[in-house]
């Protein structure tokens, strides 16, 4: 019996805005610009972002608030909208708990494996605790051990070794720099070709 399918998905850059990007972009800070598709080591650049936070006084709040004026991407819920009903997905993302909740909300809260912030009672994020490190490829892996077939798709380094993981892994909305340095994730930037994509591989 062929084994079910899981696609797996990336948020930030996949389906929404960069939250970091957007954050930068109001406060005028251009050092919280640098994402996932910049800094391949998760936690050299969380170890960076949260010193800028702490240099500006910004706070936790300071974060909710823009993310409350972001919306998915064009065409992004109707993709996974479409997407879901073909097969299950689950969002592996390395946000955060405290960030996601909105976004999920406008996505009619798909099912997101993240990470947690670490908060003092002033909404000073002091910390960030990850649910485990890579935990996009074990999720995948995991999924794989409970007879799953797993396609994935990704825009960033922290995506590719999902990618790897998985049966059949997709590049989405990746920059050429990110591409070049992978080229076995075929790339799309179109959510109607990446659901032909997937149906192709289920």
């Amino acid at each position: 019996m062929k084994p079910q399918t899981i696609v797996t998905l990336d948020l930030e850059g996949v389906l929404v805005p960069e939250i970091w990007i957007a954050f930068a972009e109001k406060t005028g800070i251009p050092e919280l610009r640098r994402t996932t598709r910049d800094e391949p080591d998760y936690d050299v650049l969380m170890k960076g972002r949260l010193k800028i936070l702490d240099d500006h006084g910004l706070k936790l709040p300071d974060i909710q608030q823009v993310i409350s004026t972001l919306s998915p991407m064009e065409g992004a819920k109707a993709f996974l909208d479409e997407l879901r009903s073909i097969t299950q997905v689950i969002i592996l993302s390395d946000t955060f708990a405290e960030f996601a909740q909105p976004l999920m909300r406008q996505l009619a809260w798909p099912t997101i494996f993240c990470h947690q912030l670490e908060v003092a009672p002033d909404g000073r994020i002091v910390n960030y605790k990850l649910r485990q490190p890579n935990q996009k490829q074990k999720s995948v892996a995991a999924f794989k051990a409970l007879n799953y077939r797993v396609i994935a798709a990704g825009d960033s380094f922290n995506d590719t070794t999902m990618l790897g993981e998985a049966d059949v892994g997709f590049f989405f909305h990746a920059p050429a720099s990110i591409q070049a340095q992978f080229r076995q994730f075929k790339p799309f930037d179109d959510y109607n070709e990446l659901l032909s994509a997937v149906r192709a591989a289920l």
